[in-house]
């Protein structure tokens, strides 16, 4: 019988609301959080980044952790741990304290060049190792270390390499999380000795190596007692065929009996139109008027103009073209003249960014463009939108399709990865759809379902019946973290 109360050391390099750029941010935060209200004992572990507020957050030192050596190679490193809590919760969260790596001006990536940090090796060598030396330091042994991507892949690696004989972790058992295969840390081959591994390990086609590289994230692959992913599809999806998996489907194929896919939740705390205050007026899927209030409040803002017959189409992204704006590009001049109104928000590629603001300028009552990130006007549009387009080239999860559910707007997606375990066409399934999907990579089948939803839309008692299927789902955190829990019993049964 598996225990009823677990020990979860959980590992991520960001957690909202401490830092954020992507979603294993909003997960790292999430799922500790309702993993606690049920009962079990999880810590987070992250670096302290300089955009971390020790004062906002209320971050105390941890007279024991003051000072913890982490020997990597040939040099010790002396970190310092800092505590606080998720704000609002009793989850407790270690942060690594080591300005020479961590004090910078973003997570990952040198804003001045644009590319990742050279020695993105280093700094999350010693975060995964600083990770099991705190563990040690408390005495407090888990019986899952759960990490997240390749920046604590190394975690498992460690453990069955230089403490497999050290009796504190001789019960524990890892989880690796993958949230996006595409990003996988592969370093020179002298990573190795960087990270104060045996060089033997290192050999052409060897566990750890990739292309002629050390690679993180293979190393949690092959190294981690269980496998996990985003969704069930995108579990297919990366391990068979080398688009999805990114080089890596036949490592993950190999691991087939242990790689699970666990769709992700949403915060319904946070995304709820019953509970926003971020929102112009609260609603319910019993009474949509106040999100018909929403809309007129949202465009009014925008500078378009409100008629309760054009359909508000809602996009919030990162713009790049694993997001599918390769295809919107080819046919922006296709949309305009349909009977719609579209509002984006986000920002990334200039290719993009000039796309966006061409429209705007070329149909100035069709096109609302935001090329930045604002929380509330996020939060405002999946409220105020009729349609939320995600046309993915991929998608492991894709959270902002659930967030849609929730609000009553209906998502078009392109049937990949999370969206197409979450959005099933309407016009397919016309009692149990919940939005509408394309399948071919193309963009004139983009501009197919936009044109079907916009029709669509017309037939207003059939529209009300779609929204509030969509808003009656559950894509709470406690049906992920139930999915999580039996993962963790089937990796301490191994």
């Amino acid at each position: 019988m598996p225990k009823k109360v677990y020990k979860i050391l959980f590992a991520s390099s960001e957690v909202v609301p401490f830092s954020k750029t992507g979603g294993l941010a909003d997960v790292a935060s999430a799922l500790p959080k309702q993993l606690k209200q049920m009962g079990h004992d999880i810590r987070i572990v992250t670096p302290k980044y300089r955009a971390i507020n020790d004062v906002k957050y209320r971050l105390r030192e941890v007279i024991r952790l003051k000072e913890i050596s982490v020997k990597l190679g040939d040099k010790t490193h002396h970190i310092a741990i800092k505590s606080a809590f998720i704000p609002d919760t009793k989850v407790q969260v270690y942060f690594i304290e080591y300005p020479k790596y961590y004090d910078r001006e973003s997570l990952y990536v040198d804003p001045d060049t644009g590319t990742d940090y050279d020695d993105n090796d280093l700094r999350f060598f010693l975060f995964s190792k600083g990770i099991l030396e705190i563990a040690k330091i408390l005495s407090w042994k888990p019986d899952i270390i759960h990490c997240n991507d390749w920046q604590s892949g190394v975690v498992p690696l460690y453990l069955k390499t230089l403490f497999k004989d050290d009796p504190f972790f001789a019960a524990t058992k890892t989880v690796l999380s993958i949230h996006n295969v595409g990003y996988q840390g592969n370093f020179p081959p002298e990573a190795v000795v960087n990270g104060g591994l045996p060089p033997k390990i290192f050999y052409p086609s060897a566990p750890v190596e990739f292309h002629g590289k050390f690679s993180f994230l293979k190393s949690g692959i092959k190294y981690a007692d269980i496998v996990t992913t985003v969704s069930e599809k995108y579990a297919e999806e990366i391990q068979t065929t080398d688009e999805y998996g990114f080089g890596l489907a036949s490592d993950l194929h190999d691991r087939t009996d242990d790689l699970y896919g666990i769709l992700n939740g949403i915060d319904v705390d946070i995304w709820h139109p019953e509970k926003d205050d971020l929102i112009h007026q609260k609603f319910s899927k019993d009474d949509l008027e106040g999100k018909e209030a929403n809309k007129k409040a949202l465009l009014e803002r925008c500078g378009l103009e409100y008629n309760p017959d054009v359909p508000l189409i809602g996009i919030i992204s990162r713009l790049a073209a694993q997001k599918g704006f390769d295809l919107l590009e080819e046919i922006l001049d296709d949309i305009a003249p349909l009977n719609m109104q579209m509002i984006v928000l986000g920002h990334g590629d200039k290719v993009y960014h000039d796309l966006f603001e061409a429209a705007m300028q070329k149909y100035p009552n069709k096109f609302s463009v935001h090329l930045n990130f604002n929380n509330q006007l996020a939060h405002q549009i999946e409220a105020s939108s009729d349609f939320f387009l995600m046309p993915s080239r991929y998608e492991p999860c894709g959270l902002n399709q659930m967030y849609s559910f929730m609000y009553g707007t209906v998502p078009i997606v392109r049937s990949t990865g999370g969206l197409a375990d979450t959005v099933k066409d309407v016009d397919e399934n016309p009692q149990n759809g919940t939005g509408f999907t394309f399948e071919k990579y193309k963009s004139d089948k983009l501009l197919d379902v936009i044109q079907r939803a916009v029709n669509f839309y017309g037939g207003r008692k059939a529209f009300r019946a779609l929204q509030a299927r969509g808003m009656s789902q559950d894509f709470s955190w406690k049906r992920s973290a139930l999915c999580y829990l039996d993962i963790y019993a089937k990796a301490l049964e191994k």
